[in-house]
């Protein structure tokens, strides 16, 4: 009888596929790559045209004799890795590694499927095909370049700052744009405005209705002090309030795309409060394969790396049938929606849909753990509302006159609610009801009761989420989805950024590498450059280019980067700080190092004394509350503030960097805020240029 040897990537996907197949096929893991390129050196030869030198990975020797005994007595070898430029490569690496171009015996097939269902591996299997080596270029074109980059600078970053220390191709473009929303953050300096509604009468009616104020005559108005907000009050004194005009109108809400890669992680962010690593985990099981009470394991969703929203015939046609059944046939979409995206969508897998629309997930929740039932529920929800109907609603919109002034009250009502029976994005604002509107027409009388004025102030930019960092770097081309989770786990997991609640900070560390490589390598650090490389290697992966040419233009502008920034360095002697304070176990003057957070104090006796203590770092100023020193201090997570040395004592604390001028207007401290100075008070609002020396 034949005997034939699937490979997958997953110990998890085997159980899954194995059941699809006769006893004729034996499935095993690879356990992700077997070769990479070495640890201990660049492995890259590049006098000899960028060849790449690569090596079994340690531990999997055992892994790769027991697929070559397996290999030896199968007469086929279908090549089952994921279906990607990595699934492509881990498939080429195994043929090197288990030498099966040598054996002319044997027939090495190339299967790949989007979902780990009996109906699409049986057709995988059906359609065999050859490794497509213009992905495997792609993937080993991504590999030279990343290594590269993170093994000519990342020694810099240890001889400047501290070991250990990382720069990679998109990490660090990642982090310069955290960095520059901090900056931006910083120095943003709030502008007064002020909103004004009106509560009003109608008569016949006991509860009043609240306008607000959206221009004067046919002009928008923007009113910024209190001052002008008077004049205002004062021109309407003894104004008659009428109805200029009641509009009712229908507003249509689309029914949302399919989940991408980049969608789920940003939806599972707002709704499930999942970081992007966690996101991804939980998929990955559920597209593996779970254990479903009466189904044995099933794959219950479909590949999870994909920037597509394209939806297969036969889902398409399973969701039509489904959907009518459950919701009926007013509920169903006409027509499939398109992403609409100026970045580059590679199509070849279709959007994240559950594998079954049958398998509703309230169904087979017991079979599930929590954290993977609310996921799957969330792709569920999400695939079958993008086949419904779009919601309709009923609008009303009443313009009141005062005078000049035109005040406006809207509400909208759901007259259809379409896909929203299925599912509701996290973020959707709650829709504006107001009874009062029902009754209200042209000739309804009104008076006014009161005006209600509001002070504001314009808020910053928000910080940045793993949610909003992953959609600018979709939104400017950078990374693909199988980059997103671990470039932003490096980041973190590097210190260079910290999380607290869901905001992202930067770090004193991310700070200082962030400055070393804007200085030293502005193109790594260039969004447009980073972009434009990721469309090149789509160019490789689409077969256009070939993946050296990318190497041989890439490599002599950043080798000569690194040869003056090497030269910079030399003129820096890079030496422990010596400080002035004692370490209170051996004598010896503490010095100042580089830690997993920024610097420290630390004896320089180690090991045989291993005291350390926090270090704060004098700003030269004085606390505004007691006149001792304001210091540079660090949240537990690393997010960096100014307090006084004197704390608990003193509880002064500042987000924004002090000075030691006092407010002219106010006499309350103030920050640097970019190249001004700014007083702490947003209602003072006074601010100034900072002088050069600052």
């Amino acid at each position: 009888m034949a005997k034939y040897l699937v490979i997958v990537e997953s110990p998890a996907k085997v159980k899954t596929i194995k059941k699809f197949l006769g006893k004729n096929y034996e499935v095993m893991a690879s356990n992700g790559h077997v070769r990479d390129l070495p640890k201990s050196q660049l492995g890259i030869d590049v006098e000899n045209n960028f060849e790449p030198k690569y090596i079994t990975i340690r531990g999997k020797g055992e892994i790769l004799a027991k697929l070559r005994k397996e290999a030896k007595k199968a007469t086929k070898i279908y090549l089952a890795t994921d279906p990607d430029r990595e699934g492509e490569a881990i498939s080429w690496h195994l043929t090197k590694a288990l030498k099966l171009e040598e054996n002319a015996d044997k027939q090495v097939y190339r299967i790949s499927f989007n979902e780990i269902t009996k109906t699409a591996v049986k057709e995988a299997f059906k359609n065999p095909r050859e490794i497509d080596t213009d992905l495997v270029d792609a993937q080993q074109a991504r590999r030279e370049l990343d290594r590269i980059v993170g093994y000519r600078i990342s020694p810099l970053l240890w001889a400047k700052v501290k070991r250990g220390l990382s720069a990679g191709r998109v990490q660090s473009v990642a982090l310069r744009i955290v960095c520059d929303r901090e900056e931006e953050i910083n120095a943003f300096i709030p502008t007064e405005y002020w909103n004004l509604e009106a509560d009003i009468a109608i008569e016949g009616e006991k509860k009043p209705l609240t306008a607000k104020l959206v221009g004067k005559n046919d002009e928008k108005i923007t009113i910024s002090s209190k001052d002008e907000m008077d004049q205002v009050l004062k021109e309407m004194e003894g104004k008659k309030v009428e109805i200029l005009s009641v509009k009712k109108g229908e507003r249509t809400k689309k029914a949302p795309l399919p989940f991408t890669t980049s969608t789920l992680q940003q939806e599972a962010s707002k709704a499930l409060n999942f970081p992007i690593s966690k996101t991804m985990r939980i998929a990955q099981q559920l597209y593996e394969g779970v254990d479903v009470k009466g189904q044995g394991t099933v794959g219950l969703i479909t590949y999870l790396r994909t920037d597509s929203t394209r939806i297969s015939d036969e889902a398409q046609a399973a969701a039509k049938t489904f959907i009518e059944k459950n919701y009926g046939s007013q509920y169903l979409a006409s027509g499939e929606q398109k992403k609409k995206s100026s970045v580059k969508v590679q199509d070849a897998h279709e959007a994240i849909r559950p594998s079954d629309i049958n398998r509703v997930p309230s169904e087979i929740k017991e079979s599930l753990t929590r954290d993977q039932f609310r996921l799957y529920q969330l792709i569920w929800k999400r695939f079958t509302a993008c086949r419904m109907a779009n919601a309709k609603y009923e609008t009303t919109t009443v313009t009141i006159g005062i005078g000049e002034y035109r005040f406006r009250v809207s509400a909208s009502k759901v007259a259809f609610d379409g896909f929203m029976m299925a599912y509701v994005e996290a973020d959707t604002e709650k829709e504006k009801s107001n009874v009062l509107l029902k009754t209200i027409d042209e000739d309804s009388k009104l008076s006014l009761i009161e005006f209600n004025p509001t002070q504001h102030f314009t808020q910053p930019p928000a910080h940045y989420t793993e949610a909003s960092l992953v959609k600018t770097l979709e939104e400017l081309g950078i990374g693909r989805p199988s980059t997103y989770s671990p470039t932003i786990t490096t980041i973190i997991a590097r210190h260079y950024i910290t999380k607290e609640q869901k905001n992202l900070y930067v770090t004193e560390i991310g700070e200082v590498v962030n400055s070393i490589m804007k200085e030293s390598f502005p193109v790594i650090v260039n969004d447009k450059f980073t972009a434009n490389m990721e469309s090149l290697l789509d160019s490789v992966a689409e077969g256009k280019l070939c993946w050296k040419t990318v190497i041989e233009n890439f490599y002599p502008d950043l080798e000569k980067a690194v040869e003056v920034a090497e030269e910079q360095l030399e003129k820096v002697t890079i030496e422990d700080e010596v400080t002035d304070v004692i370490c209170d176990k051996c004598g010896r003057n503490m010095v100042i190092k580089y830690g997993p957070h920024g610097k420290f104090l630390a004896c320089p006796g180690f090991p045989e004394c291993r005291n350390t203590k926090t270090y704060f770092e004098k700003i030269g100023v004085a606390c505004p509350k007691c006149g001792k020193d304001v210091v540079i201090k660090k949240t537990r997570k690393g997010r960096k503030y100014y307090g006084c040395i004197d704390n608990p004592e003193c509880d002064f604390m500042s987000w924004g960097r002090p000075v030691n001028e006092k407010c002219p207007k106010c006499g309350g401290y103030m920050v640097v805020k970019g190249n001004k100075i700014a007083c702490q008070n947003e209602q003072c609002g006074f601010v100034k240029e900072k002088p050069k020396e600052e």
